[in-house]
Parts: C-alpha cells; sequence; structure tokens
C-alpha cells in the first residue's frame, strides 16, 4: 500500500448506499474515514450511527468539521448537490487537500465545482463513475479528470480504488458518463414502460419473445427484472442524475428529449416507491422480484386505482 495514503484521513460526504460500500472498504487501509450526511438527524440517523459505530467511521457535524480534517474529500451525493457540496466543503478544506467529485453531474456542474474548491486552494479532481458500484464496490471504474487527476490516480489506486485517467480538462470524463446514461437509464426507463404496458394488454410473452429474437445475446426476462428492481430502488437518485444528462445533451445543441423523458420516467417510479406501491422499504418483498410481473402488476393496480 502506498505509505502516503494508509496516513490520509478520508472524508465521505453522503452515507448512502455509495458511502456506506466506500467506507466498509477504506477502513483498515486509511488512517481514519469521516462522514456527513444531510439526514443526520433525521429518521434515518439511527441505522446511519449504527452503520458507522460497526465499521469505525466518524461522524461529523458539518460539511465544513468533516472537510477540515480530511486529505481527501469524496462527494458521493445527488447530482443535484453537487455544486453545493463543493461550495459548503471549499468553506473549510485544507490547502493541500484532494476533493474527488464523485457524483453523476453534468459537465457545467463539475467546471463550477472545480472553480468553487479550486478558489479555496483545495485539488479538485472530476470522478465519472462508469458503471453500478454494489457489484463492483470500490474498484468500480472510475475515470479521473482536471489538473490534478493524475496526482491522485496513483495514491486511490494504493487506497484500492481502480481509478483510470481520461483527461487533465475538467469535464470530459462526466461528459463520458452522461453519454453513456442516455443509453443506459434510458433504456431501464424504455423497458419499463414497454414492458409494463405490454402487461395491460397482455401481449408481454409476444413482446419478449421478439426482444429476444431481436437482441438473442440479452435474457430479457433476467434484464427486464433487475431493470425493475434498479429503479424502483434508486430512481430519485437516477432521475437526478438524468436531469444533468438533460442539460449535457443541451450543452451538444440537441433537445434532450429523450434524456428528459428518461428523468421523469424514473422520477415517476421513485414518487411511487416512495408511497409504498412497491412494498415498504427494508422488507424482504421490496424490489427483489425475479419476474418483473410482479411490479409491473403493483404499478397497473396503483394506476387502476388513481
Amino acid at each position: 500500500m502506498n505509505d502516503v495514503a494508509s496516513n490520509w484521513r478520508i472524508g465521505l460526504v453522503g452515507y448512502g448506499e455509495v458511502g456506506r460500500i466506500l467506507a466498509e472498504d477504506l477502513r483498515g487501509r486509511c488512517a481514519g474515514v469521516a462522514a456527513y450526511d444531510i439526514k443526520l438527524g433525521t429518521a434515518a440517523d439511527a441505522s446511519l450511527r449504527a452503520h458507522a459505530a460497526e465499521h469505525g467511521v466518524t461522524l461529523a457535524d458539518s460539511h465544513t468539521a468533516l472537510a477540515a480534517g480530511c486529505d481527501l474529500i469524496v462527494s458521493a451525493v445527488t447530482a443535484s448537490q453537487a455544486v453545493p457540496v463543493a461550495r459548503a466543503c471549499a468553506a473549510a478544506i485544507r490547502g493541500d487537500a484532494f476533493f474527488l467529485d464523485f457524483n453523476s453531474a453534468s459537465p457545467g456542474a463539475k467546471s463550477e465545482a472545480a472553480r468553487l474548491v479550486g478558489d479555496a486552494g483545495g485539488r479538485y479532481v472530476e470522478g465519472a463513475v462508469m458503471t453500478s458500484v454494489p457489484p463492483h464496490r470500490i474498484r468500480v471504474p472510475l475515470l479521473l479528470g482536471g489538473p490534478h487527476a493524475t496526482a491522485l490516480e496513483p495514491w486511490l489506486v494504493g487506497l484500492g480504488f481502480a481509478p483510470k485517467v481520461a483527461s487533465d480538462r475538467i469535464g470530459v470524463a462526466s461528459a463520458t458518463k452522461m453519454c453513456r446514461s442516455v443509453m443506459i437509464k434510458g433504456l431501464e426507463a424504455m423497458v419499463i414502460e414497454s414492458l409494463t404496458t405490454a402487461r395491460h394488454h397482455g401481449v408481454e410473452d409476444a413482446v419478449i419473445a421478439s426482444l429476444v429474437e431481436t437482441f438473442p445475446g440479452i435474457d430479457w426476462e433476467k434484464q427486464a427484472a433487475y431493470f425493475f428492481q434498479r429503479v424502483i430502488e434508486h430512481g430519485r437518485r437516477r432521475s437526478e442524475e438524468m436531469f444533468e444528462v438533460a442539460k449535457t445533451v443541451a450543452e451538444a445543441g440537441l433537445g434532450p428529449h429523450s434524456a428528459e423523458g428518461t428523468a421523469h420516467r424514473q422520477a415517476f417510479v421513485a414518487d411511487l416507491a416512495d408511497a409504498g406501491v412497491f412494498g415498504r422499504r427494508g422488507t424482504p418483498g421490496f424490489a427483489r422480484s425475479n419476474d418483473w410481473r410482479t411490479e409491473a402488476d403493483r404499478l397497473l393496480r396503483h394506476l387502476d386505482k388513481s
């Protein structure tokens, strides 16, 4: 392990799914891990504190309290909070500290976050997470960008990350991520829309058979179940990302029709999940069905009652 990295104190802004995974995997690789989440002091407080106690994570009282004591700050929040978090941390960041922006935000948002951190003397590094974190955990493929990316890369490797420098310019890594999301998150939304509608009309088996014929390399039953599960569980974060994707598309001069439609569909499913249409969060039956039809039927029953 890199000697310098092993002596670092790392601060995680955002202690949700991604933050907790990073905390678990960083334990023992550095001098200490601290975290801050705006849900501290809310109904989620007990679960956050329980996880932190179990994994030896120190919980800070604010963004500034976290930033002041860390060598590396990792921001892993929802896309809409990427710039506000950079602004809040910049108020106390040390001059030699790195700020790794893990968020799925547009190139424009990343540039603004970089300006805020840089003006405060911190070393901002753009990060673009290129696939879902849970299967890969800390070794999720990670593109880095910005003038400090090359300096941070070997320290991240020493901590267990799997980074690759995409560019010394801010925006290149996030643009790569955003353009990919037009396809990946869009496919999730299309599958949910297509198969739920097919289920209503009683033609789902014919539609699946046609998809298999056209794209024989995809197990559509398994893929559909996975898409339903991920959007029900994480649609809120995905919708915020897709609104950032829409901004990225607009920056190219295109009308972001597909991206905006995907954002609204993801938000629609997230609203229903929050309302309990798919069961209660944390219960065994919530978004865990191996058959996408179970979740489609829940959605259709809700629509029928509306």
